[in-house]
């Protein structure tokens, strides 16, 4: 049985390390889970250990609103204290309090 320790948590907003964006963490997979083909186009040198947690995120950046797929080491805790604005938020979470979202619906 596979056991990763996410340093994120569901609800909590985070931002990229090096691209301009931020987002809420709405799942977890505790090692890579995308495509060869999505990992193949990341630049090589670029490119993150496979084994390592891998986060959902409702992201925004200062044009547009996106799902990313994000390693962990690419993440830092945002602090900013300010909400995120992702139209599909009330979807899975409820209101922005002390930093999180809390979780509004039940998940497997």
């Amino acid at each position: 049985m596979l056991r990763t320790l996410a340093k994120y948590h569901l609800g909590q907003v985070v931002r990229h390390r090096k691209h301009p964006f931020r987002g809420v963490v709405f799942d977890v997979d505790p090692e890579f889970a995308n495509s060869e083909e999505w990992y193949r186009a990341i630049p090589e040198e670029s490119r993150p250990s496979k084994d390592q947690p891998f986060y959902h995120l409702l992201a925004e950046n200062e044009h547009d609103y996106y799902v990313a797929y994000v390693s962990e080491q690419n993440l830092l805790p945002d602090e900013t204290g300010e909400p995120v604005d992702h139209p599909d938020l009330p979807d899975l979470f409820g209101d922005f309090e002390d930093g999180f979202y809390p979780l509004q619906v039940q998940l497997n």
